[in-house]
């Protein structure tokens, strides 16, 4: 979409508030404002997954950006070491862990694991041998002197009810337990984007296909990331805030229309009113601005 066109549409759509997503509330230790954040300034964190990860990565709005810039809107000046990649379940994370994360010395690491092992069925890897390559990877990285943070697996479409979901969860529980058991941090995604769904929006809320993040999802995993790393509610505020208005943080139209955070929610809040994506909402005003933008180019 050519940035005049994109201006015209902006315009036709000057309207609307907006609609922030939601995350499951902090217990109350974590809104102490005393409360020690793990990570420290000048430290490393690798994150290792799979497809949502590497487009955490890669996207200027994707998950990982946004922690590692959440960090640095208070005050933290964190390293990463982006460790995703698509498709990869735990038995190929497994294998690629000495290489992708262990050789980099990170301090941190974020470990994302759980949707391909479920998704890929008779493909994936059952709960059986998903727990000993779970384990071997936290085992392996702690071995290691790497710190680590389990992130549970989000979900597989974004009704709780489905197959999937249902299948999910026994691989969620076995996450929390093991955070327990080997004394490692706990980011429970799986749990915050079941809170932040609300039943009476039709359509995805937090993906852009059921599985991987849109601007939303991304800021609710990046905000759940956050708060299991210690953040207070005045701290992920400080971050939240910093986000809204970065450059290109969302995208539009096959990601060649950068938007800000603030653009997105208030086209969200409109597609909302009117029972439309943001995509179709922004196609729909954009075949709208095409006469006006000839005519405007007319000599």
């Amino acid at each position: 979409m050519k940035p005049k066109l994109l201006s015209l549409v902006f315009l036709a759509l000057a309207t609307g508030s907006p609609v922030i997503a939601q995350t499951a509330p902090a217990s109350k230790a974590a809104q102490t404002a005393s409360q020690e954040i793990a990570i420290k300034n000048n430290e490393s964190l690798a994150f290792m997954g799979d497809s949502i990860t590497q487009f955490g990565a890669e996207l200027p709005g994707g998950y990982v950006r946004l922690v590692i810039s959440g960090f640095k809107a208070n005050g933290i000046e964190v390293t990463p070491y982006p460790a995703g990649i698509s498709g990869h379940k735990s038995k190929q994370m497994l294998e690629r862990l000495e290489k992708d994360v262990l050789s980099k010395k990170p301090t941190w690491m974020t470990l994302s694991c759980g949707v391909n092992d479920v998704w890929h069925g008779t493909n994936g890897v059952p709960l059986e041998l998903y727990k000993p390559n779970i384990t071997a990877l936290v085992e392996k990285a702690q071995a290691a002197g790497v710190k680590v943070m389990i992130l549970t697996a989000t979900m597989l479409g974004e009704k709780a009810a489905d197959a999937g979901n249902v299948k999910l969860a026994s691989y969620n529980d076995f996450l929390r337990q093991l955070a327990k058991e080997k004394g490692c941090l706990l980011a429970d995604l799986n749990a915050n984007m079941q809170a932040a769904l609300k039943p009476e929006i039709k359509g995805n809320q937090l993906t852009r296909d059921g599985v991987h993040m849109n601007p939303f999802g991304d800021q609710m995993m990046a905000t759940g990331v956050l708060r299991a790393f210690g953040l207070n509610e005045s701290q992920i505020k400080v971050a939240r805030d910093y986000w809204m208005d970065m450059p290109e943080i969302a995208c539009l139209v096959d990601c060649k229309v950068g938007l800000t955070l603030r653009q997105y929610q208030q086209l969200s809040a409109m597609a909302a009113k009117q029972n439309q994506t943001v995509s179709d909402l922004v196609s729909a005003e954009a075949i709208k601005a095409i006469p006006a933008m000839l005519k405007v180019s007319q000599p």
